[in-house]
């Protein structure tokens, strides 16, 4: 059986709903607020099929470079061959939501600031770098705690 090509092939699972958010849009997608220079993800709503973005771009995060009434416009990174291209996407506001990827660098920036401050005013120095999880300490396991034990089976017994 021939497959189609279409705008929206095999999307069936991506543009799909998720659980108990199915019906119209919410009134808060529209009074989103968005800004030139956000950060945004671009995640298509099935309810709103206008302004909808192709399937590539699903899933995938750009940076806001114009706000129009109804729609924003977004450049996404797109890798072509052995390059990287800037994709001007326009749309609707139902599909895109602000994106949680910088929270993370902004509240350490924020937690660094205070510790530095903190530091400078008692003179001491401190390392504000980000630390991997290092191997665990060694340590020796006393005998005193931990006495072997002789584990021997149950004796056979006949109730004849």
């Amino acid at each position: 059986m021939p497959h189609s090509f279409g705008y929206r092939a095999r999307t069936r699972h991506m543009f799909k709903r998720g659980f108990k958010e199915h019906g119209p849009v919410k009134l808060s997608t529209f009074l989103t607020p968005y800004r030139v220079g956000d950060i945004v993800d671009i995640k298509a709503n099935a309810a709103q099929q206008k302004g909808m973005p192709h399937k590539y771009y699903h899933g995938r995060t750009g940076v806001v470079y114009n706000v129009t009434p109804n729609a924003v416009c977004v450049l996404v990174k797109k890798v072509v061959g052995n390059r990287y291209i800037e994709k001007r996407v326009n749309l609707r506001v139902e599909h895109v939501r602000h994106s949680k990827c910088r929270q993370d660098f902004l509240d350490r920036v924020k937690k660094n600031a205070e510790v530095g401050k903190a530091a400078k005013e008692k003179g001491e120095h401190v390392s504000l770098k980000r630390v991997p999880i290092l191997p665990r300490e060694a340590y020796t396991v006393s005998a005193a705690s931990n006495v072997p034990q002789t584990i021997v089976p149950l004796p056979y017994e006949t109730t004849i």
